[in-house]
């Protein structure tokens, strides 16, 4: 090992002096071909169906990896990943009924709003309470936890036993919000 560490000092001091110099030895060591490593290559000619057996072959004994059947559920990961699914569909209906919408017009559709105040209106009061809490405990859940979220941003609340206890003030917050909402707003 000492050595080689030697070996290698050396060749970086003669190549930062003389850079020409290293070429030429380099070109001769490639020439001559000493530095070259091969070894024999055992192939044999098959079919493209064989070699996709092969693969599946190989698949199957490649070890899998952990999943989340394997993890107890707890207050530290769910309502991240949740987070993460509520942001998502609501960015997606945001982005659907943006685009319905826009091409309305096109298709017929009434999706202005005094229809649309007359469809809600003459639903039963349990489906419209169903479908305001539908859309709200999504909004308020993703609102809160990106607050929760931004508190560990700043550094605030990042200890184990505080991003539980605000993991269950969160769900607390945001379904008790979300019912406010479906019921009297």
């Amino acid at each position: 090992m000492l050595a080689q560490r030697a070996t290698q000092q050396s060749l970086r001091r003669l190549a930062a002096s003389n850079p020409s110099m290293t070429s030429q030895m380099v070109f001769k060591s490639l020439a001559v071909g000493s530095s070259l490593q091969t070894r024999p290559v055992a192939t044999q000619k098959m079919t493209p169906a064989d070699s996709y057996q092969i693969l599946v072959a190989q698949r199957k004994n490649r070890p899998t990896s952990p999943h989340l059947t394997i993890y107890k559920p707890q207050m530290t990961w769910i309502p991240s990943a949740l987070n993460r699914v509520t942001g998502s569909v609501l960015s997606g209906g945001f982005y659907v009924f943006g685009a319905a919408y826009l091409v309305s017009p096109l298709f017929g559709w009434h999706l202005d709003s005094a229809s649309m105040a007359v469809a809600f209106g003459s639903l039963p009061v349990a489906a419209k309470v169903a479908a305001k809490f539908a859309v709200a405990m999504p909004f308020t859940f993703h609102s809160f936890n990106g607050l929760r979220h931004l508190s560990w941003d700043l550094g605030k609340t990042f200890q184990n036993k505080t991003v539980i206890t605000t993991g269950y003030v969160m769900l607390g917050v945001s379904t008790a919000s979300a019912l406010w909402l479906a019921l009297f707003a």
